[in-house]
């Protein structure tokens, strides 16, 4: 429950010495609470779906609001340091998407499991990972959350399984994860993640049949951002219906920009796990910002006013905050203090990630095997030798 965030705002800051208020409003002029109508998912293969009309609390409002930011913020400074060349290598952003992976992890717990493609800064933040981790990650620095020898694709944490480079292996193994919970007997399940583009690998309508076999508590969720690479859906799928290409599994079709739509069907879908059903599939209909990765442009393949459009009428931040402001849920100050924080949240990360040390080349080898004693690694060629350290 993006426990990882626990404070949401504070009243004031100190400016010169001086507390500056942010409002003379106080929190008890704010609703605690409100009630919201969202779009009804399409289902298939389901007698009941996710409810319509939601309630949403200030404080879990405040904490979705800032989650979004710091991940826009954070994408947003990766874009930058690529350009610098800072960063190098595969560089896939999130920018756009947030609303999936918030309102993911706003309906399951931390003691679930995750595991998603490449582009997987967000989940690595929402997950438990640090933006000063992450930001490490991506310029291949000790400090990183991999130790500097992931990067961009291969970021972990507890219960979170990456960040996978090859398109599509990594549902399988969510479903091996999703294996363990039900053998293991913990009530616990596993969200395997992919993109529209992947959909149509071969390996993942085989692990639909294990999953539906099995009765594993897999979700399923399909990010349809409506491009794989530079191929739009409609070119790429015979079709495009990403939440009925389960079968057997029961499936729904979700607004991916709406951070609520998104919480409420994972929360439906959780349900539906926990209580031995099995399977389900869920697309989220969202959209990138940026392109496929930092070496794709993004407007060869679609339009400047496309994606204008879409920032504009779907934003997911900008969708949450004009409901907390059209419900009296906060201040326009009081988010404005928000993003302050987390701009410089972001620039300080830089700054570490920027001066951080690189690692040594006798770590290259190291965290092979899990507590192993060490052994001896072959290098680039038979009379090279390095040791892996557990």
């Amino acid at each position: 429950m993006l426990s990882n965030i626990s404070n949401v705002v504070r009243v004031g800051v100190q400016r010169n010495g001086v507390a500056a208020v942010l409002s003379a409003r106080t929190y008890a002029d704010f609703t605690a609470q409100a009630s919201f109508e969202i779009k009804k998912c399409d289902t298939h293969k389901l007698d009941e779906a996710p409810a319509t009309e939601v309630v949403m609390t200030r404080e879990e409002g405040l904490q979705y609001y800032r989650t979004m930011q710091t991940m826009r913020r954070m994408e947003l400074k990766a874009d930058q340091l690529y350009k610098q060349k800072i960063i190098r290598g595969f560089c896939h952003l999130y920018d756009g998407q947030e609303a999936c992976a918030v309102g993911i992890e706003a309906a399951i717990n931390l003691s679930d499991h995750l595991i998603t493609a490449y582009r997987a800064h967000g989940y690595t933040y929402t997950r438990g990972g640090t933006v000063k981790e992450i930001m490490a990650e991506l310029t291949g620095r000790r400090g990183g959350i991999a130790k500097g020898k992931g990067g961009s694709m291969h970021m972990y944490c507890k219960n979170f399984y990456g960040g996978n480079g090859i398109v599509g292996a990594q549902v399988p193994l969510g479903a091996g994860v999703a294996l363990a919970c039900k053998y293991m007997g913990n009530n616990e399940l596993c969200v395997s993640l992919y993109g529209d583009g992947a959909a149509n690998q071969g390996q993942i309508f085989e692990t639909y049949n294990m999953a539906a076999l099995w009765k594993l508590p897999a979700i399923f969720v399909c990010e349809n951002n409506r491009y794989g690479m530079g191929t739009s859906v409609e070119r790429a799928a015979a079709s495009t219906d990403y939440y009925k290409r389960g079968d057997f599994i029961p499936g729904l079709r979700v607004d991916g920009m709406d951070v609520l739509c998104v919480r409420e069907a994972t929360r439906f879908a959780a349900e539906h796990c926990r209580s031995g059903k099995g399977p389900i599939l869920m697309e989220l209909q969202t959209y990138r910002y940026h392109g496929h990765s930092m070496s794709d442009p993004g407007i060869s393949y679609r339009t400047r006013e496309e994606i204008q459009e879409v920032r504009g009428k779907s934003d997911p931040i900008s969708l949450l905050k004009d409901r907390m402001l059209s419900n009296n849920m906060a201040s326009v100050e009081e988010l404005k203090e928000i993003d302050v924080e987390v701009r410089k949240e972001i620039e300080d990360a830089a700054q570490f990630a920027t001066t951080d040390p690189e690692p040594q080349l006798e770590e290259l080898c190291n965290h092979i095997f899990y507590n192993n004693p060490p052994l001896e690694v072959r290098g680039t060629n038979p009379w090279t030798k390095l040791k892996s350290v557990s």
